[in-house]
């Protein structure tokens, strides 16, 4: 061994390896250092080749990744590694296809599992060697690490046009690049004074290829970094990753999907060409978009606190920021050959947004209502009441396009949030069924052209009857509002508080007039309650009497209907005080109820 190889030997490292199915087609290979830096990568189609390719880098401890299955046993279908991970993925796109020992090519031992024999490398996933290898899939990895709406489509199929292949490839590439700041960094492009890298050819590659054959070379070298880097994650943070299967029937180990992600809306048109003014955005967004994301996080929690302090009933409040790929497609619209974004990163601002989910259409002109009130609203658009003066029927929703003022901006929590404008989307839950369904159909492009008609009648049909029930739904709440008091139950007797169910109906009959709150709200405030001592409904029922409750709500003058817990909040609020704001559980909205008793004008004069 030279003196060359035997520091390579003593260095671990991290080697991507997309494997085609025969040797006659290109097989990507990358490594990895120690340090995430990309010291490899080319393309091998023989055994030998991708052999003799990586004997530097395995010789000592490494995490060979290999794009291909490893160990396959039943005869037909998906292998129980397959299924399981298409249950997380397939709806992102990146499910896996079926391997099973029906198909020639896996009938006897399968190459991947060839090559790691070769390379002298232990296959299961949980052995403690040094040197060893797993079956990983590129698809579904990229939409966990870039939390990707669906995966990029920059592999070659019928009606791709290369265009759109270069497209897709690049902000992969764009990606990878952005992950040399990430907490485990990937440097695809490390600084080499001697000339242009490895990676900058390949880029330079993409930009330049005349044909989809010569963007296969490149995908596949690109894929393998994806497996590199995969490696790295599962050997430098394996909580981070899921295994899917097992070594018997075999196994798929990828970044763990991230909770709350899901799909987004499948493009209505092919993705444009990137012009290189919107390449350069592309690049700028996605080194943008993780702090993007975190924004996005803030923004859900800041409307959530409203809705829960005003006491206002919905169903979720979700949020997310624009995909990098989304933000692709937007940027390089054009009309009549005009960018319709010159500048994409300033002039599109639904970059990060938040919907709110409500039950009744009522909920959704509250919650309107109560944003106007709280965020500066740039923009307020009711596409249902456009839909209407049209006399058709179809996609409602209420769109809002709000920032925050600069006291607000200064508030802890809500810095990323600073100078941003968020797009923010009001719907019932009714209204949201038909818009999912709808457009997931639709741009699924999966309707003939001759059904065309009878579908758009079909879904205007089902728009008219949602409406109908949303209106229904709001009149069955009307009437229990002033109807329905519920049953009285005994509390239990290993919990002191007042339970949920019977606080809301002492409520409902409390405030009648006022609307339901979210079910853990009762319990929330229950909890209040028992830190005042309150642990009955005939104690709470005394405590109330002081309040002049018609008076109260005249100081608040509230701009939306309150629930019926924001109610009792504030005649809490009202009666005991400074002690109320001193309760643990209250310790994360002080400035927020300080604010509201000065507008009651003070508090009451009680003891707890």
């Amino acid at each position: 061994m030279t003196r060359d190889d035997i520091r390579q030997a003593a260095l671990m490292h991290y080697v991507g390896v997309d494997l085609a199915w025969g040797d006659r087609k290109p097989t990507g290979l990358a490594v990895l250092d120690d340090a995430g830096r990309l010291v490899h990568v080319s393309a091998a189609r023989t055994d030998d080749e991708i052999a003799e390719r990586l004997a530097p880098y395995v010789a000592g401890a490494c995490l060979v990744a290999i794009d291909a299955p490893l160990i396959v046993t039943n005869a037909t279908g998906n292998r129980p590694a397959e299924a399981a991970l298409n249950k997380d993925f397939a709806r992102f796109d990146a499910g896996a296809h079926p391997s099973n020992t029906g198909k020639p090519e896996l009938r006897e031992r399968p190459r991947g599992a060839r090559i790691a024999a070769r390379l002298g490398l232990d296959m299961d996933p949980r052995s403690g060697r040094a040197r060893r290898a797993i079956e990983v899939y590129p698809h579904p990895a990229t939409v966990a690490l870039f939390r990707l709406g669906r995966t990029l489509k920059y592999k070659n199929k019928s009606g791709r046009s290369l265009a759109q292949l270069r497209a897709e490839l690049i902000v992969l590439l764009d990606l990878l690049e952005g992950l040399r700041d990430a907490e485990l960094p990937l440097v695809v492009d490390p600084p080499d004074p001697a000339g242009p890298t490895s990676w900058q050819a390949l880029r330079r590659a993409v930009e330049e290829a005349g044909r989809k054959s010569e963007l296969r070379v490149v995908e596949d070298q690109v894929d393998a970094v994806v497996c590199a880097y995969i490696a790295l994650v599962a050997h430098r943070a394996p909580e981070r990753t899921t295994t899917y299967g097992d070594f018997e029937t075999g196994y798929i180990v990828t970044p763990t999907l991230p909770e709350g992600l899901t799909p987004s809306p499948r493009p209505a048109r092919p993705v444009a060409p990137v012009r290189p003014a919107a390449d350069d955005a592309v690049r700028e967004y996605t080194a943008l978009h993780p702090e993007l994301v975190r924004a996005a996080d803030a923004l859900v929690r800041l409307v959530t606190s409203i809705l829960d302090d005003a006491g206002i009933n919905y169903l979720t409040v979700t949020g997310r920021a624009k995909s990098v790929t989304s933000f692709a497609v937007k940027a390089t619209r054009e009309v009549d050959g005009r960018p319709v974004f010159p500048d994409p990163v300033r002039d599109i601002t639904d970059q990060i947004g938040v919907r709110v989910i409500t039950y009744v259409h009522s909920d959704v002109r509250a919650v309107a209502e109560l944003l106007h009130d709280q965020l500066v609203v740039h923009d307020d658009r009711d596409l249902g009441e456009e839909t209407a003066s049209e006399g058709r029927f179809g996609y409602a929703s209420r769109h809002l396009q709000v920032s925050l003022d600069e006291p607000a901006a200064t508030q802890p929590g809500n810095e990323l949030l600073r100078g941003r404008q968020s797009q923010v989307q009001i719907r019932t839950v009714l209204q949201h069924a038909w818009a999912e369904f709808e457009h997931d159909i639709r741009y699924k492009g999966t309707i003939p052209d001759e059904q065309s008609s009878d579908f758009d009648r079909r879904f205007t049909l089902a728009a008219g009857l949602l409406e109908l029930a949303d209106r229904e739904f709001s009149t069955i709440r009307d009437r229990l509002r002033t109807g329905a008091t519920g049953p009285i139950l005994e509390p239990h007797d290993d919990d002191p508080r007042i339970t949920p169910r019977d606080l809301a109906a002492f409520l409902a009959g409390q405030y009648a007039d006022a609307g339901w709150s979210r079910t853990d709200r009762y319990a929330w405030i229950s909890g209040l309650l028992l830190e005042l001592g309150i642990t009955s409904l005939s104690e709470l029922s005394d405590t109330l009497r002081e309040v002049d409750a018609d008076a109260l709500t005249q100081r608040m003058t509230y701009r939306y209907p309150p629930g019926a817990v924001r109610r009792l909040d504030d005649a809490l609020l009202h009666v005991f005080g400074d002690t109320y704001i001193g309760l643990h559980g209250n310790a994360d909205r002080v400035p927020a109820l300080r604010a509201r008793l000065a507008r009651m004008g003070g508090a009451a004069d009680a003891t707890p």
